[in-house]
């Protein structure tokens, strides 16, 4: 299916209503640049913010691209973790639905009974989890034969050791001579780049910056305490009558410390949404469902378990445990101020790790100031 050119912006065909419908105007940099790429058939490695429209950067030219009249899959979206998974398909789902693409989800830990019926409806995309994925191609429930598009979702989680051997699989399980393989991460670390390259064939690297105008909307600031009171600093943060309005995402490093804290918070009368790997499935999607219709006011995560999920309207990031790197600091915040609107970032640091949050600020080039709690207000500490 071709698309045009029209009026500065590249006409589409099959999602053009849905993106008139949308209310979108121009496409993000990265839609801007990648779009045109993969409609063309070349391999990408792509590295874009968190909240730049990745996701339909790809999803718009493998709908465009499907042959409806076919009964194989023509895509597969690989993503880390079954959350991801499910946000991908909802994406592909409404944007292919009109067009007549239809998408399947298929992710460890689901029903694999009802996983063959979904593969029956024959699917053009499937999008899901590395192992049930390459469990089934093995089987010969998927064939790959048709295969065309391969699309990686947060590369840089799925070549982890413990999907590469999955990923490499699936990969070879498709013909070489007609595949295409796109990388997207927000961070895309030198090693990442070199395996996709040795995967691919004359891959085009986009790097998109950080839009330092949207940037500009997020407030970087700190707060010294001791680990013992950051569940008490996070209850009275949280019960702030400035805070009331606000949809607060937290962060903290292990998951039986986000157990303990969820269960002190419990014990204080104040029900949080936690989001962790040992919650089952059902327990996930609700914790979900609840942040963001409003009902919880802040969700409790590991790092894990929220790659690459598109929580809107998050007005606070808050790291209780702060970042390893510059690279977790960059895409825990990319959660808020997403294109452009407000928002805040807090970290909780003890004395020995202030000089490391001033680093993230300075790498940045954002501003950052200390604040603290007075009488139940927000007050800046002057340096």
């Amino acid at each position: 299916m071709k698309s045009k050119e029209r009026s500065g912006r590249l006409m589409l065909v099959r999602t053009e209503d849905s993106w008139k419908e949308a209310g979108f105007g121009s496409f993000t940099p990265v839609q801007e640049r990648v779009i045109p790429l993969l409609l063309d058939g070349r391999d990408v490695l792509v590295e874009s913010p968190t909240g730049t429209g990745k996701t339909l950067a790809y999803a718009i030219p493998l709908i465009e691209k499907m042959s409806t009249e076919k009964k194989l899959p023509q895509a597969i979206i690989l993503a880390p973790s079954k959350e991801l998974s499910m946000q991908i398909l909802d994406v592909v789902q409404s944007w292919g639905k009109p067009g007549g693409v239809r998408a399947a989800s298929i992710i460890g830990g689901a029903n694999p009974k009802r996983q063959l019926e979904k593969l029956k409806k024959q699917p053009h995309i499937i999008v899901g989890t590395p192992g049930r994925i390459l469990e089934l191609i093995k089987q010969k429930k998927i064939k790959t034969h048709e295969v065309r598009t391969l699309i990686l979702d947060e590369a840089d989680q799925l070549f982890l050791p413990e999907h590469t051997q999955s990923i490499n699989d699936i990969i070879k399980s498709t013909l070489a001579d007609q595949r295409q393989l796109a990388l997207f991460s927000a961070t895309l670390p030198k090693e990442i780049e070199e395996q996709g390259k040795a995967l691919m064939k004359n891959a085009e690297v986009v790097r998109v910056e950080r839009d330092t105008q949207a940037a500009s909307n997020v407030k970087h600031q700190y707060m010294v305490c001791e680990s013992r009171e950051k569940i008490d600093l996070i209850r009275k943060i949280v019960r702030m009558d400035s805070m009331k309005k606000e949809k607060s995402l937290a962060f903290m490093r292990e998951v039986r410390d986000v157990l303990t804290a969820t269960e002190k918070l419990n014990y204080k009368n104040l029900e949080i949404a936690p989001l962790h790997s040992d919650l089952t499935k059902e327990e996930r999607a609700a914790s979900m469902r609840k942040f963001r219709k409003g009902d919880l006011p802040l969700m409790l995560a590991t790092d894990v378990a929220t790659r690459g999920l598109d929580i809107t309207d998050v007005t606070y990031v808050i790291h209780m445990d702060l970042a390893d790197d510059l690279d977790q600091y960059i895409h825990r915040s990319g959660r808020t101020g997403r294109a452009g609107a407000p928002g805040t970032v807090l970290s909780f640091v003890s004395p020995m790790e202030v000089k490391q949050i001033k680093r993230y600020a300075r790498d940045l080039e954002a501003d950052l100031e200390e604040v603290t709690i007075y009488r139940g207000e927000w007050e800046t500490v002057k340096q």
